[in-house]
């Protein structure tokens, strides 16, 4: 039943993540429409074999006239079964996969004990948000502007509907995670949680989901849902979540 309501809540019926953005409905495709610095991409397509390909076609032509690249975000269930291979002969190209996986709150093994000289801190203002994003690129490497775009803008504009946090180790930040609440739903999303190298496997990981879950369950959310990395499927696995599907994102040409 899970995925069945996760397609629907979250896909299908998904709203904006982000202030300034908005999500269309468009024949068999739900799609994200936002600025150059928001994730612009379909959420959920509902395709056949004779059509795939023209509404592949129609989806790079209209994001290609806002001149936004995007991605498709494919997932293991999708229909036609070749999906993935049609979006590659389009000219998209596979990121790695992730493993969607989700966890009914109340029926997770979690515990919040940090080490000890761990301070968790949340994330109100750009301080924190430099904090975080410093936390991102030692853990991730690559650019996090997007990420800092993301949730400068909510903490101004939707605060209820994002949690992050900083766990700060002699003044260092040394691990980070975020949360996105989705208003309506029973869900809500952990991102971006990542440990600098020096401080994995003491823990921090699993005392940030059990942090982020204590606020979900107050605000009366039933699940936690993670596009999870294979490092962190096994944790999670631990701690009570289900696997349901993969999920593959598919980056535009």
């Amino acid at each position: 039943m899970t995925l069945p309501l996760f397609d629907l809540q979250m896909r299908r019926q998904a709203r904006p993540d982000a202030p300034g953005v908005r999500v269309e409905w468009t024949g068999s495709v739900v799609r994200q429409v936002g600025g150059p610095e928001d994730w612009n991409g379909i959420l959920w397509s509902d395709l056949d074999a004779a059509g795939a390909d023209a509404v592949i076609a129609e989806q790079l032509a209209f994001y290609g006239a806002l001149g936004r690249t995007f991605e498709w975000k494919l997932y293991s269930h999708d229909r036609p079964s070749d999906l993935a291979g049609r979006l590659a002969a389009a000219g998209f190209v596979a990121d790695e996969a992730e493993t969607l996986m989700v966890g009914r709150i109340g029926e997770l093994s979690l515990s919040e004990q940090v080490p000890g000289g761990v301070e968790l801190r949340p994330v109100r203002d750009a301080a924190g948000v430099e904090l975080m994003t410093a936390v991102h690129e030692q853990a991730f490497g690559g650019d996090s502007s997007l990420v800092r775009h993301q949730l400068l803008t909510q903490l101004a504009e939707r605060p209820g509907e994002v949690e992050a946090v900083v766990a700060m180790a002699g003044g260092q930040p040394v691990s980070a995670a975020r949360m996105q609440l989705h208003p309506g739903t029973e869900f809500a999303s952990l991102w971006s949680g990542g440990t600098v190298a020096s401080w994995r496997g003491r823990g921090l990981y699993r005392a940030l989901v059990a942090y982020r879950a204590r606020l979900a369950a107050a605000r009366g959310y039933h699940f936690l849902q993670v596009d999870a990395a294979p490092t962190s499927r096994p944790i999670l696995a631990r701690l009570g979540f289900a696997a349901l599907a993969t999920t593959t994102p598919y980056l535009s040409p």
